[in-house]
């Protein structure tokens, strides 16, 4: 696993966590932004043919 793509999935897995621990605190404006961030790296794991496994 290349750099690029360690980076990325660290990144979703922080963000999914985040995500998580957002929405059982009830806190929906970080819920919104983690789940914009999450839509983002996607993206860019898709772009640039990362596999992404969620």
């Amino acid at each position: 696993m290349g750099e690029f793509t360690s980076t990325i999935t660290h990144r979703l897995d922080q963000a999914y966590k985040g995500l998580q621990e957002a929405r059982t605190s009830g806190d929906d404006f970080l819920a919104d932004t983690l789940t914009a961030e999450i839509e983002d790296l996607r993206r860019i794991a898709v772009d640039n043919g990362v596999s992404i496994q969620r």
